[in-house]
């Protein structure tokens, strides 16, 4: 019996080895690997919003813990202030909205509902790598359409795939790595004319515009979701939402979602937050600006190009190669999103738009590493 105990655990490892999140350089590593000190470590791979002045968040952090806060208590009261305040923002009533504990939890609550062993979900390539792990959590089968080579929606090669065992479409817009956000005339067609629902992640939103939030009281298979880990700057806190269709919305809050997702703290700084909102919008104002000195000094470089961007990331491809690049970024303490391929562009990497003298420092790195 015990070697039929080893036999199943080892099969089950295996099983899952393919499915989780591949995370990124950590800056002690490589604080420790090249000598540096933490502080001088740029970390410019996972689109946290740095413009967020820290101050006042930890600011509102000391309020939350000093306004009735009892650790020993579940939350509830607190979720629905949050609630309140998230249907003041995106201007939709409550039974609209679903919160989680990022919104990538929300997203596995969404394929725990529609998908089953044998099913099938679309979404483009590229796109967030989370999609695939939600769905194959659930036994389905995860189809990638291709962008086109201007990474614009294959409206019709997405419809093309579907079968009546697909039950899902995701599409991140703004999307995550190319940082464009799609025609708004293409989703609302995939919406209309796909057979299930289409979740539209709208995590870089506030960096952009062009919302579907106000079209799930139109379509009832649309799902949009949010975060507060981008434009918000609490990443570390694991917050996020959804909008859906009040009888979706429900499901996905009383009957898949489990008891207290968020905890107390999480949920009282997301209503501190939403009570000053003007800091967050101040700060993405701020970021675009130096988003578009950061795309522009990128081009200058020779052996570099930047796309244009609607998020808090740049995509750029080098004319060297990813891996020479990339080691010799991180030789110079300089972390980076290495994505090698990305269509028919070679040499990819996503980079956060940091702070202005984080940014100077990827430059004259990049003028170092590719020989001006």
């Amino acid at each position: 019996m015990k070697n039929y105990h080893k036999e199943w655990i080892k099969n089950r490892v295996e099983a899952f080895k393919s499915i989780g999140y591949m995370f990124g350089e950590s800056t002690e590593d490589i604080a420790k690997r090249y000598g540096f000190a933490l502080q001088e470590i740029a970390k410019l791979d996972s689109n946290e919003n740095l413009f967020i002045p820290k101050n006042e968040l930890i600011k509102m952090i000391q309020e939350a813990l000093l306004d009735d806060f009892d650790p020993r208590l579940y939350p509830r009261e607190e979720a629905r202030r949050l609630i309140n305040k998230i249907s003041n923002y995106v201007k939709l009533p409550t039974e609209y909205i679903t919160i989680g504990n990022g919104s990538d939890e929300i997203m596995e609550r969404v394929t725990r509902f529609a998908l089953e062993k044998g099913d099938r979900a679309i979404s483009i390539a590229p796109t967030f790598s989370m999609y695939r792990h939600a769905v194959e959590l659930q036994r389905a089968k995860y189809i990638e359409v291709p962008l086109k080579d201007d990474f614009s929606l294959n409206v019709k090669g997405i419809l093309s795939k579907a079968t009546p065992k697909t039950k899902i479409l995701f599409i991140c817009s703004p999307n995550n790595p190319t940082a464009n956000r799609f025609e708004t005339d293409d989703l609302v067609y995939l919406i209309d004319k796909f057979p299930g629902i289409v979740v539209v992640d709208e995590a870089y939103v506030e960096f952009s515009g062009g919302s579907l939030a106000p079209l799930v009281k139109e379509f009832d298979n649309l799902i949009v979701l949010r975060t507060f880990s981008k434009a918000f700057g609490l990443a570390s806190f694991r917050l996020g939402y959804c909008l859906a269709s009040p009888e979706i919305s429900k499901t996905l809050s009383a009957s898949i979602g489990l008891p207290y997702p968020v905890n107390t703290l999480a949920l009282k700084v997301g209503v501190k937050i939403l009570e000053n909102v003007k800091i967050m919008q101040e700060a993405v104002e701020k970021l675009k600006i130096e988003r578009s000195r950061l795309i522009e000094d990128l081009r200058r470089v020779n052996g570099v190009y930047a796309f244009d961007s609607e998020t808090n990331f740049i995509l750029i491809y080098t004319q060297k190669s990813a891996e020479d690049v990339y080691q010799g970024l991180l030789s110079r303490g300089i972390i980076v999103k290495n994505l090698g391929r990305i269509l028919k562009f070679r040499n990819c990497f996503r980079v956060t738009v940091g702070l202005p003298e984080m940014n100077t420092k990827l430059i004259e790195s990049l003028k170092e590493i590719l020989g001006e």
